[in-house]
């Protein structure tokens, strides 16, 4: 049935006019702004089919009132005010953090010590006036001002070392110190001080050996006045005494503001983010909607709130890169595509034909079928564009497809992205091109659609068993049912466009190719039946052009349907050629060689001519055109040379006009009709005579220039050579002679 499908649809447009042959698109194809324009036709295209799946879905809610359904987030995204509520919380909750301060004990004993050591400095300064006082004293017994003299040197007074020892003592503890206390250290003996210094520093060192914290403070000063009590000095001394250590004892556990500020930051950021989830429920049916929710609701972007501009910026940044990419590598890439405007143009109408039925089964979510969508036919697009362009141009393509497939076929998706959808376009589209890769036969393609059918089966079930849900036995069938449909799908409507876009842009496919070598085809009929010599030596020249082809991964078929024709202009003359002449004269030995000349030289063009007359594919009147090239006919130019005509006879009148081979095809073509013949004229071919043969042929054209303009390498000439050369050994291998062979020789020999 498809078959008859591909059949009809090739009988409806084999008469029009391709649109290489359009005026319009003659004038157009070749302009320079052309490829930007077919590329912003790609981006409008994309742009415009997937404007619709991101437009915000917002609801119409307030503060207070009651949701009529659940709802879910579309995304995935932080709950920044939340999660700052729950980071102050915890820095809030750490207590503050407390130390010993060691160096405050210290400081404390320093104090009481430093008292003591001006008590014993003013005590020293008392005795030394005093010791002088004595010394003044005797010295003046004798004078009679004795009275006004002693008045003069009289001793110190309380007041006066109270007020010394203030003088010196530091500023805090000269507040802290009452008048008794240092009267009585002052009128105490060196021995008492000692032992009230030593008693009170040790009683202090002890009690502020351990923690005192701030509202310990007071237990702490009762506990050293204990321990001072306990000494065996005056009492006067020892209230003293209290009051110094009572002094001495203060806080040395106080806060650690470094230490607390750290525990608290490490405290908040311990804190994980408050994340609402992609698929998340924010609010049930029939729950109110308090003001935490509505912000929920607006973070996610599902409230008027929000602006709605992002979402149409996003979705054009992500389709310009698509496009960028694209015309970047199509540009890059060694296809058709990067030259021919013609290709490009219907590379365009491919893919948006393919988005099209994307986007139309994507709008099937509404039909309650589990897996409808699985039905999309994007294999379709990818086996159009392996059978008509080019493999790498097809997978490459099912990349950008699959990226436009994960925003087109969301409206099931909680998010922006169905991820299941990318992968079964993706799997689907590379399977088609795979397949497709080595053959583009009928029956090819057909069994592509059954293997396209098989892997997308095989990505559903695999997509059903990784999201791990209780599916029943009818859901599993209709997706399955649905993904292997699509496969089906897809190659009908390949098979089905193939010939509308083999004629409607001049495309030579492998189709084509296989109906162009039907020898029933009224060109090859023409030449079996005008050139029998021709057409045979045309067949040997097909079969080892395929060959050398398809060994340096050129179009094998393309070359042996260009053999076929290669020699068509033939035709017109047929017995001028020497393949054709059987039991007749060779006319050029009744004419001269520049009339030969003309007639040999004319019909590789003659060729073209009727090519084009027929209006047979481009590549073949390439083929036909150039398989010449350049190259000197020899015979005739040596020939003209010998003749004593007396006129010059100059190289350039025997070569062809060209053009040079353009393609690997017609080098290929070109070097095997060479060979084909040099082989044919050898005596007795050996293997070492046919490979010495086939790459003199070779060097000779490449010095001749006759490769220049084709990207034909010199490891892919000596891969040539090779693959013509177990050609022609299989076609003229040697054969044993059998004994009626040898009886039949004899006897034609004798006669």
């Amino acid at each position: 049935m498809q078959w008859m499908l591909f059949k009809m649809g090739w009988g409806m447009v084999a008469k029009r006019k391709s649109i290489d042959q359009q005026i319009w698109w003659k004038k157009l194809k070749n302009h320079r702004f052309i490829r930007i324009f077919l590329f912003v036709i790609l981006g409008i295209v994309t742009y415009s089919l997937l404007v619709s799946n991101i437009i915000p879905n917002t609801l119409e809610v307030e503060t207070g009132t009651v949701s009529e359904a659940d709802i879910r987030s579309p995304l995935t995204i932080e709950n920044k005010t939340e999660t700052e509520r729950l980071k102050q919380e915890a820095y809030d909750s750490v207590e503050p953090v407390y130390s010993l301060r060691a160096r405050y004990s210290q400081n404390q004993i320093e104090r009481i010590q430093d008292i003591f050591h001006t008590i014993k400095q003013v005590k020293e300064e008392v005795e030394d006036r005093e010791n002088e006082i004595e010394m003044l004293e005797e010295e003046l017994e004798d004078f009679e001002e004795e009275d006004q003299q002693n008045t003069e040197i009289e001793d110190f007074t309380d007041e006066e070392k109270l007020d010394r020892t203030r003088n010196l003592l530091a500023e805090q503890s000269e507040k802290n110190l009452s008048d008794d206390t240092l009267v009585t250290l002052l009128n105490a003996s060196m021995d008492d001080l000692q032992m009230a210094q030593e008693t009170t520093t040790s009683a202090v060192y002890d009690v502020m050996n351990v923690e005192v914290q701030m509202n310990q403070v007071d237990s702490a000063k009762d506990e050293v006045e204990r321990k001072v009590e306990l000494s065996a000095v005056s009492p006067q001394l020892t209230r003293a005494m209290i009051e110094i250590s009572r002094y001495g004892v203060t806080a040395n556990y106080m806060l650690d503001d470094e230490a607390t500020a750290e525990a608290r930051e490490l405290a908040a950021e311990f804190v994980e983010p408050v994340m609402i989830r992609e698929g998340q429920l924010i609010v049930e049916e029939g729950q109110v909607i308090t003001s935490e929710i509505y912000q929920q609701l607006s973070l996610v972007g599902l409230t008027e709130d929000i602006t709605m501009g992002y979402p149409y910026l996003g979705l054009a940044i992500i389709v310009s890169l698509l496009i960028t990419m694209l015309a970047y590598y199509l540009n890059d890439a060694k296809t058709s595509l990067r030259s021919n405007n013609t290709h490009l143009l219907m590379y365009t109408i491919i893919y948006s034909l393919t988005l099209m039925l994307l986007k139309l089964v994507s709008m099937m979510h509404v039909i309650e079928l589990d897996g409808i969508t699985y039905i999309a036919p994007v294999a379709m697009g990818t086996m159009l564009i392996t059978i008509l362009l080019h493999s790498r141009v097809a997978l490459f393509t099912s990349m950008v497809f699959a990226i436009v497939a994960s925003i087109m076929f969301n409206n099931q998706a909680s998010g922006i992205v169905d991820y299941s959808h990318a992968i079964l376009v993706f799997f689907s589209g590379v399977a088609g091109v795979f397949f497709l890769s080595k053959s583009h036969r009928m029956m090819r393609i057909l069994q592509t659609g059954i293997f396209v059918s098989v892997i997308n089966v095989l990505v559903v079930l695999a997509i059903l068993l990784l999201k791990n849900a209780q599916y029943g036995w009818v859901e599993i069938g209709s997706n399955l049912g649905f993904a292997g449909i699509a496969g089906f799908i897809s190659v009908v409507l390949a098979i089905g466009l193939l010939p509308f876009f083999e004629a409607g842009f001049g495309i030579l496919s492998t189709t084509k190719l296989i109906e162009l070598s039907n020898p029933n085809h009224p060109l090859l009929r023409k030449i079996l039946l005008e050139a029998p010599g021709t057409y045979h030596h045309s067949v040997i020249v097909a079969n080892l052009a395929e060959g050398a082809c398809e060994s340096v991964g050129a179009n094998g078929l393309l070359a042996r349907v260009g053999a076929y024709y290669h020699d068509i202009g033939k035709t017109r003359r047929p017995h001028f050629f020497i393949e054709n002449q059987m039991k007749i004269d060779n006319p050029h030995d009744t004419i001269s060689p520049q009339l030969s000349r003309t007639i040999i030289i004319a019909h590789p063009y003659d060729g073209a001519e009727m090519l084009r007359k027929y209006k047979m594919p481009k590549e073949l009147i390439d083929i036909a055109e150039q398989h010449h090239g350049t190259t000197l006919l020899k015979y005739f130019y040596h020939k003209a040379k010998n003749e004593e005509s007396g006129e010059e006879v100059r190289e350039v009148d025997y070569r062809y006009p060209g053009p040079r081979a353009q393609s690997k095809e017609a080098a290929i073509v070109g070097i095997a009709d060479c060979v084909e013949a040099a082989v044919r004229s050898m005596q007795k071919p050996t293997k070492e005579k046919i490979e010495s043969l086939v790459r003199k042929i070779i060097s000779d054209r490449l010095k001749d220039e006759q490769f220049d303009e084709c990207d034909l390498t010199m490891k892919e000439l000596h891969t040539i050579a090779t693959s013509i050369c177990e050609t022609l050994q299989g076609t003229f291998h040697s054969r044993i002679e059998y004994p009626d062979d040898e009886i039949s020789k004899d006897k034609e020999e004798k006669e």
